[in-house]
């Protein structure tokens, strides 16, 4: 039997603030990714396909992206904590992310 360790590449907290959200399916494209440990990596809470008006959704998990463009899920709607995400969402993508909505995070007073 052979076990591969898997391996992940977030190491953040959740960024989707809760349970209601709607995501579809997109396919990204090496050129989305940046290079982690060498590898092609499109981050979880990058802004797909692009942080400009051009934005569609938020991408929801890690996607290796090294042998070429691979499916990648996409929250279209929903709640996220805007500082956790890996950059920050310009005002062009806010303006046509209409049913994301953007929030601080706050839980318990920390």
């Amino acid at each position: 039997m052979f076990l591969k360790k898997k391996q992940t590449y977030q190491n953040d907290p959740s960024f989707i603030s809760s349970y209601h959200s709607i995501s579809r399916t997109r396919t990204a494209t090496q050129d989305m990714g940046k290079e982690i440990g060498g590898k092609i990596i499109l981050k979880a809470g990058s802004v797909y396909p692009a942080n400009d008006e051009t934005a569609e959704g938020i991408v929801v998990n890690d996607v290796d992206l090294t042998n070429g463009g691979y499916p990648v899920a996409v929250l279209v709607e929903g709640y996220v904590y805007e500082d956790r995400l890996p950059e920050e969402v310009t005002p062009e993508a806010k303006a046509v992310l209409k049913e994301i909505k953007f929030e601080a995070y706050n839980h318990g007073g920390e």
